[in-house]
């Protein structure tokens, strides 16, 4: 890193310098014994003013540290470390940390890495500023070229410190003036050695007592033809409590100050002054105009100006070169530097910055999550999907039949075993087997299901939310088509024979194949009166063969003839028998719809709790954990102080 040299406008950029050192600092890029004291970390000095801290260095002092090749901190900045917490007591900022270093850890297994990255290094950046000094506030100025930053900061500093010239670059690395000790850790952490540290010339005792704490640090050119100066210009912006932006009548509307730099931080506006500087060039009114044009083009890019005791950026004009104006930015700078609230508020900022990034994917639009209405809709999908409703009509006609064969005339019956015995085992074989495409179809209804409920899940959720809860559902679905099958085979009471797995239709075969005569399914529930039935329909048969016995005994003359009695009997026994499987099937109608009905009940109820416990459970579950990021994301903006 090259050390900064002081070389006046006037001077040739040619020529060797001048071996007379300049104020503030020894010809090698030192501080001067009895120029800076503050800075000399090598030797007593042989006079000037000593504030009794030369005294105690000058004991400990070696060989080493005077090559000036490292920097050589403080005795009370190595010593004691520094704790003080900067974040006051009540401030929002600490529960907003919490909330967003929680938000952080609960979305790392649901968000890509890359869309996490500002936040933590927001996390790990406020807990580095909270483990230093409380009692100091950084300070950076920063400008475009010949905006006159260099000359401001030693005008503040009341000493040459920085070069100043024609040439530019000028300023080539970051240089750092503290006006009290205890900042090493500061300045570490903007990786300023310490051969680039200085201490202000004293001054009024006034002045010097408005700005302890104060550490101001002045920055290359932000639009250096050297890349490596605008790398450091944005690494120690990212770093300190406060920005002096250094503008002239010339560059104040530069698009690349604006585009690059004001505008993404209209947020920090509250640590932010916007100086116009040389107006010692502008004739007349010509400063207030230029000045008006400035805030308007901050109000443009977005950042709030502190106006009408409203927070906001401090703007300003000033004159560097004839201390116009600078006693105003001093005594600001001096209030600002004694609130103690700078780090705490770019801290906020930045929260807020990182909130804002990362709110397309916390927000959503509208109110995601599973109604009722959607899932009622998935169990009705299911239960179409594993025939829920034809099995309980297959349940309901199989109790007719069976009330039929109970309560139905022997010839019939007989009729029945007949037709059944030409084709054996034919209606139970095409039960059992389902076609293809039944089976594909079935499988396509689960999908739709689950595709359906997760598209009404994951609607109006952020994209990262959406698709986690759409694998949720997709990982859930697997093997449910399955599930269904075996599912539908415990509630249709099948056992073993004839199962079909994976068609999702297994209760609307297995029905068929009971009201077919399926051997392997359980027989439905007796009514009470159907013994009384059954009886009735016996007695009517006995009538049947007693009359007629009764009409062939008097045919064949072993009784005496009178036709009209044994034929009354036996056709009261014809019509009584049809009549009374008539009343039977009348009288079954309402228990067989129930038991149909109930059929189908257990069957959607199986395929409901399928589907709740594969699919809706893990969906629900992966929106509970978009609340809890929801509820947490809300934490981490409620208090903001920016307006984000």
């Amino acid at each position: 890193m090259t050390a900064v040299t002081d070389e006046g406008p006037g001077q040739s950029r040619g020529r060797t310098r001048s071996p007379e050192p300049a104020p503030g600092r020894s010809q090698d890029g030192a501080a001067a014994p009895g120029d800076n004291p503050g800075h000399d970390r090598d030797r007593p000095p042989p006079g000037g003013w000593d504030d009794g801290l030369i005294a105690r260095r000058s004991a400990t002092a070696t060989d080493k540290a005077a090559t000036d090749t490292a920097p050589v901190a403080d005795p009370e900045d190595d010593v004691r470390p520094q704790v003080e917490a900067y974040v006051p007591s009540g401030s929002p900022l600490s529960p907003r940390l919490d909330a967003l270093r929680e938000l952080v850890g609960l979305s790392r297994a649901r968000l890509d890495r890359t869309a996490l990255v500002e936040a933590g290094r927001v996390l790990d950046e406020a807990a580095a500023r909270q483990r230093l000094s409380s009692r100091h506030t950084v300070v950076a100025i920063a400008g475009a070229s010949g905006s006159g930053k260099s000359t401001l900061f030693n005008s503040l500093a009341g000493a040459q410190i920085s070069e100043t010239g024609l040439r530019r670059p000028t300023t080539a690395a970051p240089l750092a003036c503290s006006w009290t000790d205890g900042a090493a850790g500061l300045l570490d952490r903007l990786a300023i050695p310490g051969r680039l540290r200085r201490r202000p010339q004293p001054g009024s005792a006034a002045a010097d007592e408005a700005l302890q704490g104060l550490v101001l640090v002045d920055l290359p050119d932000h639009d250096s033809a050297a890349r490596g100066h605008r790398d450091q210009v944005d690494r120690v912006l990212a770093l300190v409590d406060a920005v002096i932006w250094v503008v002239d009548p010339e560059k104040y509307a530069d698009a690349a100050l604006h585009e690059r730099y004001l505008r993404p931080l209209a947020g920090h506006a509250e640590v932010t002054f916007v100086v116009l500087n040389q107006i010692d060039r502008l004739p007349g009114e010509a400063a207030d105009q230029v000045l008006d044009d400035l805030r308007r083009l901050l109000d443009e890019d977005g950042m709030a100006l502190g106006e009408h005791g409203e927070p906001g950026a401090t703007v300003l004009s000033l004159s560097a070169l004839t201390g116009d104006g600078v006693g105003e930015l001093r005594e600001l700078l001096g209030r600002f530097v004694q609130d103690r609230t700078a780090a705490t508020r770019r801290l906020s900022a930045d929260v807020d910055a990182a909130a804002a990034r990362l709110r397309p994917v916390y927000v959503a639009e509208g109110r995601p999550g599973l109604g009722e209405g959607a899932r009622e809709e998935f169990a009705c999908r299911l239960a179409e999907a594993v025939g829920a409703a034809a099995a309980g009509q297959a349940a309901e006609r199989e109790w007719r039949r069976n009330a039929g064969r109970a309560c139905g005339t022997p010839w019939l019956r007989l009729w029945r075993w007949y037709e059944s015995t030409r084709q054996p085992g034919g209606l139970d074989r095409g039960a059992l087997t389902a076609p293809p495409e039944e089976h594909l179809t079935a499988r396509q209804r689960v999908e739709q299901a689950v595709r359906t409920v997760a598209d009404d899940a994951a609607d109006g959720l952020p994209a990262p939310w959406a698709q986690a809860v759409r694998e949720a559902a997709v990982q859930g679905a697997q093997g449910l088509p399955e599930a269904l099958d075996e599912l539908a085979g415990r509630a249709s009471g099948a056992e073993g024979r004839g199962t079909d797995t994976g068609s999702g239709t297994a209760g609307a075969r297995r029905a068929e194949g009971q009201e077919h005569g399926g051997r392997g399914s359980a027989k439905p529930p007796r009514p009470a009166w159907w013994p009384a039935a059954v009886l009735a329909q016996v007695a009517m048969t006995l009538l049947q063969i007693f009359g007629g016995l009764w009409l062939a005994g008097q045919i064949i003359g072993v009784l005496q003839p009178g036709l009209l009695t044994p034929a009354l009997v036996m056709l009261a026994g014809i019509i009584g028998g049809p009549l009374v499987e008539w009343s039977c099937a009348a009288a079954a109608r309402g228990p067989a719809r129930r038991y149909g009905q109930e059929a189908e009940r257990r069957l959607r109820e199986a395929a409901a709790a399928c589907g709740r416990a594969r699919v809706l459970d893990p969906v629900a579950a992966e929106l509970v954990r978009y609340r809890e990021v929801r509820e947490r994301f809300v934490a981490v903006t409620e208090f903001s102080t920016t307006g984000r």
